[in-house]
């Protein structure tokens, strides 16, 4: 049996065993899916056209069950403005509860909204329906990012069943409403809240692991820069046939510019945008197959290893487009389409560097003199982890005795721009990304899933490292 010892000057402390610990996530592991469930079940979609009323309903829930661990001397759901807009973002849930006798504060990030569900009829259950099949709980935000949040949740119910509730630790809860739609206010939530959010560790549980058997303990994130990209080459649409094949439409040179972003190999081809060198972990074109779901015969894209291409790599993706429907189709020239590009960035380039590369390409390579507009563009910097810190050494000793087995130091594709903005603002802070996520989990996809035994283990990580951190001096 494994015991987190207090040092001499705290013995008054209540000891925290690994056995009470995973006893008291067990018990607590209904309830937690129960309260997980509930969640699941409010679309808190937080981008523009879906109802504000369903986020703020999200922060309520959330403000109740913060409130109802009865540890934070203070509960309150706050919004911020965006700069661009003078408009409120958001609301967020911020709860505290000050440090005692010289322990660290530790502040447990999440975010409660959610990313839109896309098409009912591509979900196997509806996708605000929690529904169990197997091992995995499914439905939108059940893994991205609202067991994040009830990661937190769970673990200090979990820490209280064990020390009590009249501990010393510090504690700081921000779960974020806006993550999805780019954390648009969330610079200015940091400035407004300051002295509250200050902390020693920042836990941000919005990451994934290695697999369902081995934790991971995130060291890079790409950045990213998105923009909405309209190509016009006509000033209304025109009979197909009367001026097709001598007057450019929309749709040709919309595909002509955006080819020219890449190389023929998929990897991307735009002057400017950089990447990194790094060893990697063995990682197959065969998993990478068949995580990504590649149907047979397709070949992945780029060049050099396959976790160097996710992590150190820019790429780019177009994710949404306007124009006419199929049905709708008519023998007519587009006179202009819009596409949504998303591009990640690799470590050690800005989102200022990445856009101003991406902008210049386009407008060198827009084909036939067609005009080229950017707007509602989001930029979000890359972030690397420095692992020499206490706290790294802490969480990666909690997952070891969570897991069972030892942690991977791993990089994501993804991007979690915020953590910029974290590090401007507590330079001093160590700040350790975690997640409950899996190579299944399908995040932003339609059937996202949580499954339930990496949800157990990292929820008995995080009430494990609050036990090392209360033992800490």
């Amino acid at each position: 049996m494994t015991d987190f010892e207090l040092p001499s000057a705290a013995k008054s402390q209540t000891r925290a065993t690994l056995d009470q610990l995973k006893d008291a996530v067990q018990d607590g592991l209904p309830t937690a899916i129960a309260d997980l469930s509930a969640l699941v079940r409010i679309p808190s979609v937080s981008w523009n056209g879906f109802d504000p009323a369903a986020v703020a309903a999200s922060a309520d829930a959330v403000a109740a069950l913060l409130t109802g661990l009865e540890v934070f001397e203070s509960v309150e759901i706050a919004r911020a403005p965006i700069t661009e807009t003078g408009l409120l973002g958001q609301p967020a849930v911020l709860a505290t509860r000050a440090a005692r006798n010289g322990r660290p504060t530790i502040l447990l990030y999440a975010h409660h909204d959610v990313q839109p569900p896309g098409a009912d009829e591509d979900w196997e259950s509806p996708p605000f329906e929690p529904t169990l099949r197997g091992d995995r709980l499914y439905g939108r935000g059940a893994a991205d990012d609202k067991a994040g949040v009830m990661a937190h949740v769970a673990a200090i119910r979990a820490f209280t069943a064990a020390v009590g509730t009249d501990f010393d630790l510090g504690l700081v809860a921000f779960i974020e409403g806006e993550e999805e739609f780019g954390s648009r206010s969330f610079t200015n939530f940091l400035e407004e809240h300051k002295e509250k959010l200050a902390a020693d560790v920042i836990v941000v549980a919005d990451s994934d692991n290695w697999d369902t058997s081995t934790p991971s303990l995130t060291v890079s994130l790409r950045g990213n820069v998105t923009f909405k990209l309209t190509v016009s080459t006509l000033a209304h649409a025109s009979h197909s046939g009367m001026f097709g094949g001598a007057a450019p439409d929309a749709m040709l040179a919309t595909i002509k510019l955006l080819s020219s972003l890449y190389a023929d190999d998929g990897s991307v081809a735009v002057a400017g945008l950089t990447s990194q060198q790094w060893d990697t972990p063995e990682y197959t074109d065969e998993r990478l197959k068949a995580e990504a779901a590649l149907l047979p015969g397709v070949t992945p894209v780029g060049t050099g290893t396959v976790l160097s291409r996710l992590w150190m790599k820019p790429a780019i993706t177009v994710t949404g487009i306007d124009a006419p429907s199929v049905i709708n189709a008519s023998n007519t020239l587009i006179p202009s389409v819009s596409v949504r590009v998303s591009t990640r960035i690799a470590p050690g380039q800005t989102g200022e560097d990445a856009y101003a590369a991406l902008e210049e390409h386009l407008l060198a390579h827009a084909p036939f003199g067609a005009h080229v507009e950017i707007s509602d563009v989001d930029r979000g910097n890359p972030f690397l982890v420095n692992t020499d810190g206490w706290a790294v050494a802490e969480a990666k000793d909690a997952m070891h005795e969570a897991w069972g087995v030892e942690a991977v130091e791993a990089g994501i594709g993804g991007s979690i721009p915020f953590i910029s903005d974290l590090v401007a603002q507590f330079p001093e802070a160590q700040i350790l990304v975690t997640g409950v996520e899996d190579p299944d989990t399908r995040a932003h996809s339609p059937n996202e899933s949580l499954h339930l035994g990496v949800f157990r283990r990292a929820i008995l990580t995080e009430a494990v490292l609050l036990a090392k951190l209360q033992s800490r001096a």
